[in-house]
Protein backbone atom coordinates (compact mmCIF):
# COMPACT_ATOMS: atom_id res chain seq x y z
CA UNK A 1 0.00 0.00 0.00
CA UNK A 2 1.45 3.25 -0.87
CA UNK A 3 1.75 5.81 1.64
CA UNK A 4 0.48 9.27 1.62
CA UNK A 5 2.55 12.12 2.22
CA UNK A 6 1.42 14.53 5.47
CA UNK A 7 -1.15 16.87 5.25
CA UNK A 8 0.77 19.65 6.68
CA UNK A 9 3.41 19.34 3.82
CA UNK A 10 3.89 21.57 1.67
CA UNK A 11 2.99 21.12 -2.09
CA UNK A 12 6.76 20.62 -3.72
CA UNK A 13 6.95 18.57 -0.45
CA UNK A 14 4.29 16.26 -1.04
CA UNK A 15 5.67 15.88 -4.93
CA UNK A 16 9.33 14.98 -3.21
CA UNK A 17 7.61 12.27 -1.00
CA UNK A 18 5.38 10.77 -3.27
CA UNK A 19 8.43 10.80 -6.61
CA UNK A 20 10.44 8.98 -3.81
CA UNK A 21 7.71 6.46 -2.51
CA UNK A 22 7.11 5.68 -6.14
CA UNK A 23 10.58 5.35 -7.04
CA UNK A 24 12.31 3.85 -4.66
CA UNK A 25 8.96 1.69 -2.70
CA UNK A 26 9.79 2.75 0.49
CA UNK A 27 7.16 0.96 3.19
CA UNK A 28 9.04 0.09 6.22
CA UNK A 29 8.12 2.65 9.37
CA UNK A 30 12.15 3.08 9.92
CA UNK A 31 12.73 4.22 6.20
CA UNK A 32 9.06 6.33 6.24
CA UNK A 33 10.01 8.21 9.05
CA UNK A 34 13.28 8.95 7.99
CA UNK A 35 11.30 10.11 4.16
CA UNK A 36 9.08 12.36 6.76
CA UNK A 37 12.43 14.13 8.21
CA UNK A 38 13.38 14.90 4.70
CA UNK A 39 10.38 16.64 3.81
CA UNK A 40 10.01 18.07 6.82
CA UNK A 41 13.36 19.40 6.91
CA UNK A 42 12.99 20.70 3.01
CA UNK A 43 10.09 22.68 4.18
CA UNK A 44 11.64 24.08 6.83
CA UNK A 45 14.54 24.87 4.46
CA UNK A 46 12.19 26.74 2.06
CA UNK A 47 10.23 28.81 4.69
CA UNK A 48 13.75 30.45 5.94
CA UNK A 49 14.73 30.77 2.28
CA UNK A 50 11.33 33.07 1.98
CA UNK A 51 11.96 34.89 4.55
CA UNK A 52 15.66 35.66 3.66
CA UNK A 53 14.67 36.78 -0.10
CA UNK A 54 11.57 39.30 1.56
CA UNK A 55 14.34 40.31 4.68
CA UNK A 56 17.69 39.94 3.03
CA UNK A 57 20.82 38.13 4.03
CA UNK A 58 22.28 40.32 6.69
CA UNK A 59 20.04 42.01 9.82
CA UNK A 60 21.08 45.41 11.79
CA UNK A 61 21.99 44.27 15.13
CA UNK A 62 21.70 46.97 18.14
CA UNK A 63 24.79 48.56 17.97
CA UNK A 64 24.39 49.01 14.02
CA UNK A 65 26.87 46.02 12.92
CA UNK A 66 25.58 44.37 9.99
CA UNK A 67 24.99 40.38 10.98
CA UNK A 68 23.89 37.07 9.48
CA UNK A 69 20.12 36.74 9.08
CA UNK A 70 18.91 34.05 11.50
CA UNK A 71 17.49 32.42 8.84
CA UNK A 72 20.08 31.61 7.19
CA UNK A 73 21.60 29.01 9.87
CA UNK A 74 18.49 27.61 9.46
CA UNK A 75 18.21 26.89 5.55
CA UNK A 76 21.79 25.52 6.00
CA UNK A 77 20.85 23.39 8.82
CA UNK A 78 17.98 22.51 7.19
CA UNK A 79 18.92 21.88 4.03
CA UNK A 80 21.90 19.44 6.08
CA UNK A 81 19.07 17.73 7.31
CA UNK A 82 17.27 17.03 4.03
CA UNK A 83 20.40 15.49 2.31
CA UNK A 84 21.28 13.71 5.61
CA UNK A 85 18.03 12.32 5.07
CA UNK A 86 18.04 11.15 1.50
CA UNK A 87 21.57 10.43 2.29
CA UNK A 88 20.35 7.70 4.68
CA UNK A 89 17.43 6.43 2.26
CA UNK A 90 20.42 6.13 -0.12
CA UNK A 91 18.59 8.06 -2.68
CA UNK A 92 20.49 10.68 -5.03
CA UNK A 93 19.18 14.01 -4.66
CA UNK A 94 19.23 14.51 -8.89
CA UNK A 95 17.64 11.39 -9.60
CA UNK A 96 14.52 12.80 -7.90
CA UNK A 97 13.94 15.77 -8.55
Amino acid sequence: MQQKPPNYLSAQAKRIWTKIIETYEIEDIAALTILKTACDSFDRAEKARKQLDKEGITVTDRWGQQKSHPAASIERDARAQFLAALKALRIDWWSVD
